[in-house]
């Protein structure tokens, strides 16, 4: 849609900082999550896990069990047969043409484990403490076999198999771009660069841990699913037509949300669980997982092994880009999981003017818990090697960091431009972008604060980052408006909030448009039988898309309220203005209330407005972080100095929850580079499975993050919008680590180090 958007005056309620409405009730403790809710007789959940990464296993009696305390069902693999397994999505054909066999995750396991956590019993009881009682009772004979741990283990000769009838632990291979044109090019090269690092493995820790609430009503034959998400038409459809076989009637309910970063998407065992048991007994059943639960088999994150390599000619042109990347599956093809790596691959030559690219990617299955989409999805990955690339293209040309990317930046003037990955960039000013963002950080003064810093005996490096990425995806998210007889406003739209402010955002859109006060319109999200339908949050998509519906639906409100109006009061709608809850006849005095345009409205179906942008492609937020460290060399401590932002999001709709957004996503990105590390040992056991093992970054480890804007609207959205909640997360983890790098090259000539970068792995770097 190569359209200019809408021009938004200094008096628009898009575009200002308006404080969050649904702040109030969370910080009063009157939040309504999933663990909240109470239902009438409703009983607890527990689930039995493997305690082993790999082995067969038998269940013996289970008669002690049913017949403890308080307990009303037990289900094993056998109870659940008729369930299909939990639907995965995304394995290509390989080079060859075949498409590899997916490998779902059953309801429970029946015979054999692959990870620690996997399913074997789902117990439900009266209380919760008596459901773990009951599970002690329970005797489960244990095979085990050696268990595959880790990619480079997985693929030796000889490695203990996650899936034996496959022969191997390779999950899927699968190419992008063009091999021969790369090796052409790769041939003529003045110069080639190479690096080979380690995405670590990530848990998302969200603040809530996952619930669920199972109901069932014989009458109805109607099955009803509370559980926290980030969209609960996904849920509904792929648990009804997926896990069910499409031969229920099933409404999924979301209420507040404490953080999803992705892992809320998908389905998980617990849900199908907790409908089925509900069916069994007639009676509510809750789940509620546990923190250790949560690190044991909610979907991790990243878990990749790259080598990467750059031709360059004389003048450090980048010519061709090769990749090879392993990829990290775990136990099981999750939900979305083999997708996850092919979005890094279109992504992978980042804001650069790279004609070709060779990008082979190997799917690893391993006795882990399964992988998928983190906050970014591919793209952080994406973002850090490109970046960690260009800079070591730069130390090895001899060229400034910054330099070596004017030279390779794609320009405005080739806009819209096609990458080797098959994405279509619309617009962006990256050379630009980055000046903004060196001038602020003031990179040119550095010399002076890293002489202040060895002064005080501590090492200090600066480092970069130019990113990109895609979000938005080509689709679209309707909302539905009807004015209230009260004169206030409701929103329906099916994403789901996680914490990043929709009830203010939508608000703002429909309240524009409308003349109202955004405390007058209400959002709801979070019901399938009262939103007819809805694509959920994810990948940065609810304003590019759903905030412009937004938009659309309160404008064609408007237009039937002013023609209301305009009956009401014997004038032309042309004439009528919308403002603080009138409809008032331009230049006069005679207006009219919208709740008494509500009231006296012959027909309902004139309060009610719908709409729906459809965008065809992506949106594309980029920008340039920049990043200060003080590293101890007596410690190891790795502190952030400073750290700049200067992001291009076409079009801020809110500061403030655009500020919010994105100093979280830096938190996120800084943490993977510092402190989170998922690691399990030979036998398969997660070592960091709270969080007194796994590091968690923390208020006190940031500075107040200077962030500002560069806006270039996008020319695919109709309001300029190109999204923000996964940017701040890809643009920081490379800066942050380039900043790493530089203090350690400049003192030790180091010039790599995996994430992430804790005291002792620095320590034992500087001290040989």
């Amino acid at each position: 849609m190569n359209v200019a958007p809408p021009k938004f005056g200094s008096k628009s309620l898009v575009g200002a900082s308006v404080e969050r409405k649904e702040d109030d009730a969370f910080i009063q403790g009157q939040g309504c999550y999933t663990s909240d809710v109470r239902k009438d007789g409703m009983l607890e959940s527990y689930v039995v896990r493997s305690p082993v990464a790999n082995g067969r296993f038998s269940i013996g009696s289970l008669d002690d069990a049913r017949a403890a305390p308080g307990v009303r069902l037990i289900l094993t693999a056998g109870d659940v047969a008729h369930l299909n397994p939990l639907p995965s999505f995304g394995i290509r054909k390989d080079p060859d043409g075949n498409t590899p066999p997916y490998r779902r995750i059953p309801v429970l396991c029946s015979e054999r484990v692959r990870y620690v956590g996997d399913a074997i019993a789902f117990i439900v009881a009266d209380t919760l403490d008596q459901a773990k009682d009951a599970a002690e009772l329970i005797e489960i004979d244990y095979e085990t076999d050696d268990a595959a741990t880790t990619i480079d283990g997985a693929l030796q000769d000889g490695a203990p198999l996650v899936w034996e009838e496959a022969g191997s632990n390779e999950a899927f291979v699968m190419s992008e771009g063009d091999a021969t044109a790369t090796d052409e090019l790769f041939a003529k090269a003045h110069r080639i660069t190479s690096v080979e690092f380690i995405q670590n493995r990530l848990v998302a820790n969200y603040m809530e841990t996952r619930a669920a609430i199972g109901e069932y009503d014989s009458d109805a034959n109607r099955f009803t699913l509370t559980c926290g998400s980030q969209g609960v038409h996904g849920q509904r459809d792929r648990i009804r037509d997926e896990v069910f076989g499409g031969d229920i009637d099933l409404r999924v309910v979301t209420p507040d949300v404490g953080g999803g970063f992705g892992p809320k998407v998908f389905i998980y065992r617990e849900y199908p669980l907790v409908l089925e048991a509900a069916r069994h007994l007639g009676m509510p059943v809750r789940w509620v997982g546990e923190r250790t639960e949560h690190f044991l088999t909610d979907a991790h994150g990243r878990d990749n092994q790259v080598r990467a390599e750059m031709a360059m000619d004389e003048k450090g042109r980048f010519l061709a880009l090769r990749i090879r990347l392993r990829a990290n599956m775990g136990a099981y093809t999750h939900q979305f999981g083999p997708l996850i790596p092919t979005f890094g691959a279109m992504m992978a030559t980042g804001v650069y003017d790279i004609p070709v690219m060779d990008f082979h990617l190997t799917g690893v299955f391993t006795n882990t818990c399964p992988v998928d989409a983190y906050r970014g999805a591919g793209r952080p990955e994406a973002a850090f090697l490109i970046e960690k690339l260009a800079d070591a293209c730069a130390r090895d040309m001899g060229i400034d960091r910054t330099e070596i990317r004017r030279r390779n930046f794609i320009r405005p003037d080739q806009m819209p431009y096609k990458t080797p990955g098959g994405r279509l960039y619309d617009v962006g000013e990256f050379e630009a972008c980055m000046d903004k963002a060196l001038e602020v950080a003031g990179w040119a003064s550095f010399e002076t604060r890293l002489e202040q810093s060895r002064a005080n005996g501590k090492l200090r490096g600066i480092g970069l980052s130019s990113y990109i990425e895609a979000c938005a995806f080509a689709g679209s998210e309707p909302a539905f408006v009807e004015l209230l007889e009260d004169g206030s406003v409701v929103v329906d739209i099916g994403t789901q909030s996680n914490g990043q402010g929709h009830a203010t955002a939508y608000a703002q859109f429909v309240a524009e448009q409308l003349g109202l006060d955004v405390g007058r319109v209400q959002v709801i999200q979070g019901d399938t039988d009262r939103i007819p339908k809805g694509g959920g949050t994810g990948g940065s998509r609810s304003i590019p898309l759903g905030g412009v519906s937004a938009w659309y639906a309160g404008g064609a409100l408007a237009t039937k309220l002013r023609k209301l109006a305009a009956d009401e009061l014997e004038a032309s709608p042309d004439d009528i203005e919308l403002s603080a809850g009138e409809a008032v006849v331009a230049g006069t005095d005679k207006a009219i209330s919208l709740a008494d345009l509500a009231k006296n409205a012959p027909d309902p179906a004139d309060l009610k407005a719908d709409g729906e942008f459809r965008q065809d492609e992506a949106t594309y937020p980029n920008g340039t972080h920049i990043c200060e460290v003080e590293i101890d060399p007596d410690t190891g401590v790795v502190e952030v100095a400073a750290f700049t932002v200067v992001d291009d999001y076409g079009m801020s709709v809110n500061p403030l929850l655009l500020a919010g957004q994105v100093h979280g996503g830096l938190a996120q990105g800084v943490g993977q580079a510092l402190a989170e590390n998922a690691v399990y040992d030979e036998s398969g056991q997660l070592l960091t499975a709270t969080f007194m093992d796994y590091t968690m970054p923390r208020a006190n480890n940031f500075p107040n993050f200077h962030f500002e804007t560069r806006n270039v609207p996008s020319t695919t959205n109709a309001l300029g919008i190109k999204g923000a909640g996964e940017a701040a997360t890809i643009g920081a983890t490379p800066a942050a680590m380039s900043a790493v790098i530089d203090a350690l090259y400049r003192a030790k000539g180091i010039d790599h180090v995996d994430m992430p970068t804790t005291p002792v792995k620095i320590w034992e770097l500087l001290n040989g």
